[in-house]
């Protein structure tokens, strides 16, 4: 099973929350801040729609992510790699007890 999870790049972490809770209705389902109280990581769900953002590079034409879920992502990885994809991050245990990569 997977799903393609957008991942929006927040300017304002805050401001982009209060956006989309309260003119879309999501619900926060999990957030993780930095030192200064900002905006890292966000998951929202609105019904079966999960969003996920963060502080990331907000210059002009950068452009928002995909997070694709999968269930073995070491498999995924590999066969990224031997396709030719180059290594971002290679895989890893999360704080949020999942596992993650970036090929």
């Amino acid at each position: 099973m997977s799903s393609l999870v957008p991942y929006l790049t927040f300017r304002d972490g805050d401001a982009s929350l209060r956006f989309l809770t309260t003119v879309f209705g999501f619900e926060p389902v999990t957030e993780q801040r930095d030192d200064d109280g900002g905006v890292l990581h966000a998951e929202l769900r609105l019904g079966d729609t999960l969003v996920m953002g963060g502080a990331g590079d907000s210059r002009p034409g950068a452009a928002p992510g995909l997070y694709l879920v999968v269930d073995d992502v070491d498999d995924i990885f590999e066969r990224a790699v031997a396709a030719g994809a180059e290594v971002g991050y290679p895989p890893e245990d999360t704080e949020c007890g999942t596992r993650r990569a970036r090929p």
